[in-house]
């Protein structure tokens, strides 16, 4: 099992290079990670969209490893989300990491029927951050703060098993999965823990695969074999969680900036569903936190 970002990036270039797409390329922090990515040899470069642009940051920056990728022109951020599906749908593409459009816009193009991006699956979002409470170096998972707003227990067991497909993918056979509430007590009054509940009886029937599933847990819980053992809950999940299941888009934002800012852990984070993983990082971080969303878009293209 990886646990480091220092060895993602080495399990990456390990399984790459591969073509990552920047979509609309006129980021400076989107093609830092992407230059950084070249030289470490895990991707090959392509960018799509705001090229004249990306053309003045490269030289500006002194990305030379960006000087020999390829340049694919689009007047627009809707034009450039097209045209990177559509290189995606070809296999020109293996990774799409968003430059300077928005979210909505990306997946808007990855969703269009037309595309051939869309496999039946979900969409979710999956982040990972660096954990140090157990006293070891590991990395945990949080899903989904990105692209689910009210998921259901149906949409819910989807985005287990998308988590569960990113963990095999860093090497860890059967992920311990903890479904997040308020409470560790199943209650009507808290409906996220009747929807753990029934979601940890069907991992238990082996309904979500190759997984460990416990639930509903509070995040102490979930993180902390302390905090369990007070609370007399035994679980190999309990204290030991490789994911965490948000039961919203708002906790999983929330705690998926959490550890980012208050925590300082940096972060990657890939969406899954689609054909080819969607990197969706927010402009404002860091190309650090890109390099390594990079090289977890590598990992799962390559496990694919």
């Amino acid at each position: 099992m990886i646990s480091s970002f220092t060895e993602l990036q080495e399990r990456a270039a390990a399984r790459g290079p591969a073509r990552v797409a920047v979509v609309a390329a006129d980021s400076g922090s989107a093609l830092e990670a992407l230059d950084a990515a070249v030289c470490r040899g895990l991707a090959e470069p392509l960018l799509v969209g705001g090229t004249e642009r990306a053309r003045a940051l490269i030289a500006e920056r002194g990305l030379s490893a960006l000087e020999r990728a390829t340049f694919v022109e689009a007047d627009t951020p809707e034009q450039a989300a097209r045209a990177a599906a559509e290189l995606a749908a070809n296999g020109e593409a293996a990774v799409l990491l968003k430059g300077s459009l928005r979210t909505d816009q990306l997946l808007r193009a990855v969703l269009d029927r037309g595309a051939g991006l869309r496999t039946g699956r979900l969409l979710s979002d999956v982040l990972l951050y660096e954990d140090t409470l157990s006293g070891e170096r590991r990395l945990v998972g949080v899903t989904d703060g990105g692209i689910n707003v009210r998921p259901d227990a149906a949409a819910l067991r989807q985005i287990v098993v998308n988590a569960v497909g990113v963990f095999h993918a860093l090497g860890r056979a059967r992920p311990r999965v903890a479904l997040l509430s308020a409470t560790e007590a199943v209650s009507e009054a808290v409906p996220s823990t009747l929807v753990a509940r029934e979601l940890a009886d069907a991992a238990a029937a082996g309904e979500l695969g190759a997984c460990e599933v416990a639930g509903p847990l509070a995040l102490d819980n979930a993180l902390l074999l302390s905090a369990a053992r007070a609370k007399g809950i035994e679980h190999p999940v309990a204290g030991r969680a490789d994911i965490m299941v948000a039961p919203g888009i708002e906790a999983g934002n929330l705690l998926g900036k959490a550890v980012k800012y208050f925590g300082g852990s940096i972060t990657a984070h890939v969406v899954v569903g689609a054909k080819v993983p969607l990197l969706i990082a927010s402009r404002v971080e860091s190309a650090e936190d890109k390099l390594n969303s990079i090289a977890l878009g590598v990992l799962v293209h390559a496990a694919r």
